[in-house]
């Protein structure tokens, strides 16, 4: 049996939340560009759940733009498929299956682009979504009249300027429009590249008033884990157990956040789905989010990141397993990364909090996240989002933060390149070679060459170009993270953790400074 409209009723089992046949009658309120898992994890996953708490009442248009894959399964399956959601919530392991009814159609933006033009004349069209990836929200001087315009906001525009016409600009005809690509302020960025293309194709004036003054464009930040298909064996698995074959199943983690930056009124009334889940934020300044995720998860990785892999740990599950890992990446995010964002509109109380959900996520055994991929543009990602944490740390106590020294260390060994062939750089460690994926894994190399580990760390933190900071003047760092180096190449990784008293930086005995 598949997956379909006709067969939710012959569907038997408790371990699954099913839709009535009533929400495939719901008007079509939301145009997404995009079919992403991340999309069809996060919110559309929200909109379905207040469908179904008979909240928001509206289903998806799904505009698919590029020319892999299909819609066929789609449509074979009215548009359901199961959301596998598994994780630790609180402690707590949660395993919940969903069938979402939210998406009412998949259409081609290359063969059926007229379809979808004519969701421009729905009056109850409120909502555009888009996730088209970093590069989609990029200007292309293009004929936004062409069928169909080339890029993401020639499409987004034409769209626009479609319901513009039809409802001969009515001020309430405007769109909530809410970018997900990850780049802060996506919906600036995407208003300014919109509203520039309709100065190109020299759209006449009444229309641009109307775009500015009758249309909502908001940042969002996206945050979940989405790994898409379950392997083969567990997808199976799934199927026999809930009795129906699904081309879409997907899993996602049980951690949701959609921050959405709006201070209209209209705006939280449109998007009324937001009442249905805690995940779903509205609020006049999302910045907050960004740095929580920014430091807290995204920054413990990185710090975290080369301690793992040397270690020999290859996910980060199977690293979490490891309990003085798991107390060091506990201790790194509680006692030096909490404290180093704590300001006046984010108190350190809840910094921990978001960090306990953090390690909630990292100890989530369905989530397989190689710390290969993590180390992906290895270097970029230390000066991005830890080098700010660390002069912080340093401004508010004075004092080398022990856990980040070590995993400052960990990085530099990480990036040691062994050779390097056809501009591939490449490391080794316990007699095991590695791809270096990093743009600067040659300004590596040449810090390497001074071979004495004490010199190469010395070169390396003096680097203010590199940096954007003076890392010799930050009392203690260099011989700290001196020691960590001299320790990892000596000893392994592994006895940082477990051999009490052979690890020492500036006199702190790491074992025992939890």
């Amino acid at each position: 049996m598949n997956l379909t409209k006709e067969n939710l009723g012959r569907i038997r089992t408790d371990a699954l939340d099913v839709p009535g046949q009533n929400y495939f009658d719901l008007p079509e309120k939301v145009l997404q560009f995009g079919t992403g898992v991340l999309l069809r994890g996060l919110p559309d996953y929200f909109i379905d759940k207040a469908n179904k708490k008979g909240i928001f009442n509206g289903r998806i248009v799904v505009v698919k733009s590029t020319d892999a894959g299909g819609a066929d399964a789609f449509e074979k399956q009215n548009g359901l498929y199961t959301l596998c959601v598994r994780g630790i919530e609180s402690g707590n392991k949660i395993e919940e299956n969903i069938v979402n009814a939210s998406i009412s159609r998949v259409l081609s933006a290359k063969t059926e682009w007229e379809k979808i033009l004519e969701t421009a004349s729905n009056p109850q069209m409120q909502v555009i979504i888009s996730n088209t990836t970093e590069v989609g929200i990029t200007l292309v001087n293009e004929d936004v009249l062409n069928s169909p315009p080339q890029s993401f906001p020639g499409k987004l525009l034409a769209f626009l300027y479609k319901r513009y016409t039809v409802f001969n600009g009515a001020p309430d005809k405007g769109m909530v429009i809410i970018p997900t690509e990850l780049i802060p302020e996506n919906g600036e960025k995407l208003e300014a590249i919109v509203e520039e293309l309709a100065h190109l194709n020299k759209l006449e004036y009444a229309f641009l008033d109307w775009l500015e003054n009758s249309n909502y464009f908001c940042n969002s930040l996206v945050d979940r884990i989405v790994p898409g298909k379950l392997p083969q064996a567990q997808h199976l698995e799934m199927e026999n157990k809930l009795g129906y074959k699904d081309e879409l199943m997907i899993m996602a983690e049980v951690y949701r956040l959609w921050a959405i930056e709006a201070e209209h009124p209209i705006v939280k009334e449109i998007l009324s789905f937001s009442a249905a889940d805690k995940g779903v934020v509205i609020a006049p300044d999302i910045e907050v989010f960004r740095e929580l995720k920014l430091r807290l998860l995204n920054g413990s990785h990185t710090f975290g990141c080369g301690l793992a892999f040397l270690a020999g740990f290859t996910t980060v599950k199977e690293a979490m397993r490891d309990t003085d890992f798991c107390q060091y990446m506990r201790d790194l995010m509680m006692n030096e990364i909490a404290p180093a964002i704590a300001a006046k509109d984010l108190s350190l109380q809840s910094s921990r909090m978001f960090a306990s959900s953090v390690l909630d996520r990292y100890e989530n055994t369905y989530i397989e996240h190689q710390w290969l991929s993590i180390a992906l543009q290895f270097s970029s990602k230390m000066k991005m989002r830890n080098i700010p944490l660390l002069l912080k740390y340093y401004e508010d106590n004075a004092q080398v933060p022990e856990l980040m020294a070590l995993g400052f260390a960990a990085h530099i060994v990480f990036m040691r390149p062994t050779f390097e062939e056809d501009g591939k750089y490449w490391g080794e460690w316990d007699k095991k070679l590695y791809v270096i994926n990093d743009d600067n894994a040659a300004w590596f190399q040449e810090k390497w060459a001074a071979k004495e580990p004490s010199v190469v760390v010395s070169n390396i933190l003096a680097d203010k170009d590199f940096w954007a900071a003076d890392l010799l003047k930050l009392p203690g760092f260099e011989k700290a993270v001196t020691a960590a180096v001299l320790h990892i190449l000596q000893k392994g990784v592994i006895y940082s953790f477990k051999e009490d008293g052979l690890l020492e930086i500036s006199g702190v005995n790491l074992s025992k400074a939890r």
